[in-house]
């Protein structure tokens, strides 16, 4: 029996101090996979510091490692599409280069793939030690709604640090869509996982390039991508606003009969409009994030660009 290959796909956005520390720890972690083949992935997402100068020495060093650089910065959701979609191995494992994936799991994942028969091995955190309080509180919320709302299996925690076989591979890709959001896409496509859970980690050099604005906005594009639910609430949301108002005409027109007609009140009817203008803004932009990413999937543009990778020639 030939032995199996695996591919590590490491997307990389301005992490140059990070990727030497992870090939390290790449190299130690391979000692434990005997009778297994590595390739080395790894995606420069337009970084702007030298993390492609790394990444061509370590090709220097290393004819294993190879490497794919963006023309500019097409954000972490094209970047695990360009490593799925240039990855060569029978096995294929989705890992950040700042170790806040540890490596030292995927000689576990890959016993729980071929030896216990399941198709891709997840991980999840169980803590958020060193995170701030508001963030991870956002986090959890973020999750249990998403647990509500989508038909996908998001589980709280998960990570996009993943090993699966080839043939979730081809299932992933074939989902070609635009706009991605590689938790839920993990989780749509179903098949057998098998869940790892481990401690957070802290970064093992560098900073984050997730701020609090960007890890909302990532909320809200997997919302739109996995649920329609925001435009059941806003139609339901619409019916009650107008049985409240339905209710209220018959109440103004009992007590005009009974009372008269007095002037006063205009403060709270005032307040009244400016809440339902509000809800009606709201309906309003959640239809247009929907027709938003409708417009963009229809452009048909490609999830990245490629400037340079390891066969290309350096002058």
């Amino acid at each position: 029996m030939s032995e199996k290959k695996l591919t590590m796909v490491v997307p990389a956005y301005n992490e140059e101090e990070a990727l030497p520390i992870f090939y390290a720890e790449a190299l130690r972690v391979e000692k434990k996979l005997p009778g297994v083949e590595i390739e080395y992935l790894f995606i420069d997402d337009g970084s702007s510091d030298g993390t492609l100068e790394v990444l061509r020495d370590l090709h220097k060093k290393d004819a294993r490692v190879r490497y794919v650089s963006f023309s500019r910065n097409f954000g972490k959701e094209a970047a695990i599409y360009a490593g799925l979609q240039n990855a060569t191995g029978d096995y294929v494992a989705i890992l950040d280069a700042d170790l806040q994936d540890p490596p030292a799991l995927l000689p576990e994942m890959l016993q729980a793939i071929e030896e216990e028969g399941y198709d891709c091995v997840g991980s999840r955190r169980v803590t958020r030690k060193g995170e701030p309080p508001i963030r991870s509180f956002f986090a959890r919320m973020f999750y249990h709604i998403m647990k509500k709302i989508s038909n996908a299996d998001i589980v709280d925690g998960a990570r996009d640090f993943q090993l699966m076989n080839r043939k979730v591979v081809k299932a992933i890709l074939s989902m070609g869509e635009y706009n991605r959001f590689s938790k839920g896409i993990f989780g749509w496509v179903g098949f057998r996982k098998k869940w790892l859970e481990y401690e957070n980690i802290e970064r093992s050099a560098g900073e984050t390039k997730w701020s609090f604005w960007k890890l909302f906005l990532y909320a809200l594009d997997g919302i739109v991508a996995f649920s329609t639910a925001p435009l059941v609430i806003a139609s339901v949301m619409g019916m009650v606003f107008c049985l409240v108002a339905f209710v209220a005409i018959i109440f103004i027109i009992v007590r005009t009969l009974i009372f008269g007609d007095p002037t006063s009140g205009w403060p709270s009817m005032v307040c009244i409009i400016i809440f339902i203008a509000g809800i009606q803004l709201l309906c309003m932009g959640i239809l247009g994030q929907y027709m938003a990413k409708t417009y963009l999937e229809t452009k048909k543009r490609p999830l990245y660009l490629v400037e340079e990778t390891e066969e290309d020639e350096i002058c």
